[in-house]
C-alpha cells in the first residue's frame, strides 16, 4: 500500500439508498472509469450510460459518471465519480469490478482527505474543519465547522506568518545584507513593539473556548444522594428511557451518559451514582468515585440533595426535583424547582441550561481553535512573548523562527520558501 496506489470507495451514505456515489482518485482513475463505462469522457461534464463488467460484459448498472483531471480536483489527482443507484448489491458489484482491476485497492479511512492535504488542496486545519463538518448534529456545530473547513482559522494563521515573515526580512537582511545602500536598519523597538501586537491577536484567540466544546457538548452532570431523582429528571430531560429509574435507593452504579440537542445546542447529559458520605458497598463505592471525577469534568452540575451538601463549585445549581410531593422543600435563591414527572418547571430548565450553555460555547460566528491548535499557538506566543527586551538579532531571529514553525504545524505548511520569498521580495536583494 503506497500513496501512488489508485484508491476507490463509496463516497455517499451506507446502503440501501437512492443514490450510491463511488469515488476513484489516482494515477488508473481515467482508465478505470474508462473501463467500466467504455469511455472516457469530457472534464467536468455528467455522462449517462451503462456501467458494464469488464470481465464477463455483465451490465452492473445504469449510472452517471464525471471525470476530473488532477490538479483541478477535490484530491488534487485524476478522480471519477460513478453516481449509481444505491442498492447494497449495486453497490457490491461496482465495487468488485474495480478491485479486480491491477493498480486499484479500496481506499483507508481518511485517505481522500490525506491526499487532498497532500496536494495542497486543504491545509490541515481546514482536514480538521471538514472532521467536524462530517460529524456536525447541531446548527451551532455546522456553522462553526463550516468557517474553520473554508479556511477561516487559516486565514488568521496566514496573517500573523505574513507579518512575522516581514520581521524575519528585517532582521535577516541587517543580519546579512547591512552594507547594502537599499537595505534599511531594522530598529530593535520597532520590531518588539510588532512582536507584542500579535502576541495580543494571539492571545484574543486563546481566550475564547475551545472548539472542543462545541464538537463534545456541554457537560451537565446529575449528582444528589441515593434516591433522589437523577434519573428521573435524565429521562425527564432527554425524554426517555435512558437510565432505570427504581424506588430502590442505589440502582445507578456507573455512570450513563446521554448526548442530545436542546433548542440547537449540543449538551452530553451525565447520571451518576447516589453520592453517601458510609454505608455503600464496594462496587457501590466504586460508582459515587465516579461520580466524584464526573462532578470535576462537569461544565454545570446539577445537584439534587440538600442544599448545600453538593461539591463545592462555581458551577453547581440547586435542584428541588420533587415539586408535586407533599414532602417538597423550596431551595433558596438561584434554584429550580420543578417535577420530571409532571412537567412542572422543566421548561425553565431547559431555557437556563441553553442560555449557561451559549455563555461556556465559544461562538459559532467566530474563529476558534481545538486543543492542538491552542498548544502550537501558545508556543507562537511564548516565542514572540520572548523577543521583549532582547536586542541580539541572532536571538530575535531564532525567536521568530520559533514562531513560524509552531504556526506552521497548525496548518502543516512549511516555511522556508515563504521565508525567502519575503526576504527577497521585500529588499529587492537580487542585483
Amino acid at each position: 500500500m503506497t500513496a501512488d496506489d489508485t484508491i476507490f470507495a463509496l463516497s455517499s451514505g451506507q446502503p440501501p439508498a437512492a443514490i450510491g456515489i463511488l469515488r476513484i482518485s489516482g494515477l488508473q482513475a481515467g482508465a478505470a472509469l474508462e473501463a467500466l463505462t467504455g469511455n472516457l469522457p469530457e472534464p467536468r461534464v455528467a455522462t449517462f450510460g451503462n456501467v458494464t463488467d469488464m470481465v464477463n460484459d455483465e451490465t452492473l448498472d445504469q449510472a452517471l459518471w464525471l471525470w476530473f483531471p488532477g490538479p483541478n480536483s477535490a484530491t488534487g489527482e485524476d478522480l471519477a465519480e460513478i453516481h449509481c443507484h444505491g442498492g447494497r448489491a449495486v453497490i457490491r458489484a461496482i465495487e468488485a469490478a474495480l478491485e479486480q482491476m491491477d493498480g486499484l485497492r479500496k481506499a483507508e479511512p481518511g485517505e481522500f482527505t490525506r491526499r487532498a492535504f497532500t496536494h495542497g488542496k486543504m491545509d490541515l486545519a481546514e482536514a480538521e474543519g471538514l472532521s467536524d463538518l462530517l460529524f456536525a448534529e447541531t446548527e451551532l456545530q455546522r456553522k462553526a465547522a463550516v468557517r474553520n473547513a473554508g479556511g477561516a482559522l487559516s486565514r488568521k494563521v496566514d496573517d500573523w506568518q505574513q507579518r512575522i515573515l516581514q520581521l524575519s526580512a528585517q532582521i535577516e537582511a541587517e543580519l546579512d545584507f547591512s552594507d547594502e545602500d537599499d537595505v534599511a536598519p531594522a530598529q530593535t523597538a520597532v520590531l518588539q513593539q510588532a512582536a507584542q501586537s500579535l502576541v495580543e491577536d494571539m492571545h484574543n484567540l486563546l481566550a475564547r473556548p475551545r472548539a472542543e466544546k462545541l464538537r463534545d457538548g456541554i457537560r451537565v452532570v446529575l449528582g444528589g444522594p441515593p434516591n433522589s431523582g437523577k434519573s428521573t429528571l435524565l429521562n425527564a430531560l432527554v425524554e426517555r428511557e435512558a437510565a432505570i429509574v427504581s424506588d430502590i435507593a442505589g440502582t445507578t452504579r456507573d455512570v450513563i451518559e446521554v448526548p442530545i440537542a436542546l433548542g440547537g445546542v449540543p449538551f452530553l447529559f451525565i447520571d451518576t451514582a447516589g453520592v453517601r458520605e458510609s454505608g455503600a458497598e464496594t462496587i457501590e463505592q466504586i460508582g459515587i468515585d465516579r461520580a466524584h471525577q464526573q462532578f470535576a469534568a462537569a461544565d454545570i452540575i446539577l445537584w439534587l440533595g440538600d442544599e448545600g451538601q453538593g461539591p463545592s463549585a462555581d458551577n453547581l445549581v440547586e435542584i428541588s426535583s420533587r415539586s408535586d410531593h407533599p414532602e417538597h422543600r423550596t431551595k433558596g435563591e438561584g434554584s429550580f424547582s420543578l417535577s420530571p414527572v409532571s412537567g412542572t418547571g422543566m421548561d425553565a430548565l431547559v431555557d437556563y441550561l441553553v442560555t449557561r450553555a451559549k455563555d461556556i460555547l465559544p461562538d459559532a460566528d467566530r474563529v476558534s481553535v481545538n486543543a492542538r491548535q491552542a498548544d502550537r499557538l501558545t508556543v507562537a506566543c511564548n516565542c514572540l512573548s520572548a523577543m521583549i527586551g532582547e536586542a541580539d538579532y541572532l536571538i530575535l531571529a531564532e525567536h521568530l523562527r520559533m514562531a513560524r514553525k509552531a504556526l506552521d504545524e497548525i496548518t502543516g505548511k512549511a516555511s522556508t520558501e515563504d521565508m525567502l520569498d519575503g526576504l527577497f521580495g521585500k529588499f529587492c536583494i537580487g542585483k
